[in-house]
């Protein structure tokens, strides 16, 4: 045993032994005030129950997120988070207790970011985790949060295997799987496109490999025909994509699944474009973000574009006009001022941080990790910026809250729905 496992041994005797004395002097007042005029009612104290990272007065969260580096555009989905925990703590917190959010920059670099996560949990002593970003990152403190018992909630990662509550029961995704918006999109192409030639550009991680099966399987026996061309790409060098984009290029393709994620996928659209290669272009979800990834590389060059949602829109004086919409951008404009209007990542923040609030209302007095656990997985809620027919919901077998997306097509300045409802 090295002195890492030694320390995270020590730490998790310690803080068994704190829980048990804390259990026992509870249960000590608790016999002693039993009758005992104005103490019979109870103390918000006797009443509840802890673990680490939560108290009488605060709730401690901790997050992972690229605030710098190359994937730093998804440190907004952390500044958007902070500004709703923010309004929360402004209306009184969550039963009378605030949020005290500690994100944590990882530099886009996924070893930074595991001990990051090592740091959270045994020197800031956080409740929980949420949204970490990144499918390497999560994959790798997998394993160490579900053997300490610490909850690892709505991941930044449309992996699916953060779906799977028999082996992992403390870590859960949150958005449709990558595997389903694979199957989307071939269901698109059979359907509007039946004779296409896919060239496929995919990242060279799990949530990368997960899109090419999820493709393969929607497009079924017509895979080994329709897909003329894979590349797959190894997040680093930005101006290494050039050689892969030319390759589906020249084996003929005409659709472009565009799987990369961030700026990787605004390179790639920039040099298909360069190379007067104009196919029917897919992104990926995470990439959908216009101010982050669409604007700079040009409205010329993203038009036409098709990737998938969840959310309603917001921009558009027509959709402002709905409720739900009108209460996000009154909490932009109070809380989160100096972000960008058009950047979906303050959604997926303000979304992710909304369900963790109704995790969290829902838990009550017994903020202990198990129980927190217990009711992220029996959620059944609406969330106000979801598209009507879009639910979150989650249950002990089923930990994708959020599992249904309908497709939208870049105009070069807004995305416009052009698909129905659809899932798995």
């Amino acid at each position: 045993m090295n002195a890492g496992q030694r320390f995270v041994v020590t730490r998790f005797v310690a803080g068994a032994m704190t829980l048990t004395l804390r259990a026992f002097l509870l249960a000590t007042v608790a016999a002693l005030c039993a009758g005992a005029g104005p103490f019979s009612t109870g103390t918000v104290a006797a009443q509840s129950h802890y673990d680490p990272g939560a108290s009488d007065t605060e709730i401690r969260i901790g997050n992972v997120m690229p605030h710098t580096g190359a994937f730093a555009e998804y440190g907004v989905v952390a500044d958007a988070e902070a500004a709703y925990f923010r309004m929360i703590n402004d209306q009184g917190g969550i039963n009378g207790r605030k949020i005290v959010y500690l994100s944590l920059d990882s530099q886009s670099n996924p070893q930074t970011g595991i001990e990051l996560v090592h740091k959270l949990i045994e020197q800031d002593h956080v409740l929980l985790l949420v949204s970490t970003f990144g499918t390497p990152v999560n994959i790798a403190i997998r394993p160490y949060m579900n053997s300490q018992r610490i909850p690892q909630l709505f991941v930044t990662s449309p992996a699916a295997i953060f779906d799977d509550p028999a082996h992992y029961p403390y870590t859960m995704g949150f958005e449709a799987s990558r595997h389903t918006e694979a199957l989307v999109y071939a269901k698109y192409i059979l359907r509007n496109k039946p004779d296409a030639k896919i060239g496929v550009l995919y990242g060279n991680d799990e949530s990368g490999r997960e899109s090419v099966v999820g493709l393969r399987e929607g497009l079924g026996d017509k895979a080994a025909t329709m897909i003329v061309k894979e590349e797959m790409f190894s997040y680093g060098d930005a101006a290494s994509i050039g050689p892969h984009v030319a390759a589906l290029k020249n084996a003929g393709a005409d659709v472009f699944m565009n799987l990369l994620v961030g700026r990787y996928a605004t390179e790639a659209i920039r040099q298909a474009y360069d190379m007067d290669w104009h196919p029917l272009q897919f992104l990926a979800n995470a990439s959908l973000s216009i101010s982050a990834f669409l604007d700079p590389a040009g409205a010329e060059k993203t038009n036409g574009i098709i990737t998938n949602a969840r959310s309603k829109g917001w921009t558009t004086p027509g959709e402002q006009k709905d409720p739900a919409v009108r209460a996000f951008l009154d909490w932009m404009k109070q809380y989160n001022p100096d972000a960008n209007l058009r950047d979906a990542n303050n959604v997926y923040g303000y979304e992710v941080a909304q369900t963790l609030v109704e995790v969290l209302k829902k838990a009550g007095n017994d903020l202990t990790r198990e129980n927190v656990m217990k009711q992220a997985a029996s959620l059944d809620f609406d969330l106000g910026m979801l598209r009507p027919g879009i639910r979150v919901t989650t249950s002990a077998t089923d930990y994708r809250p959020i599992k249904q997306l309908y497709l939208i097509r870049f105009d070069g300045h807004n995305w416009v729905s052009i698909g129905n409802i659809s899932s798995e």
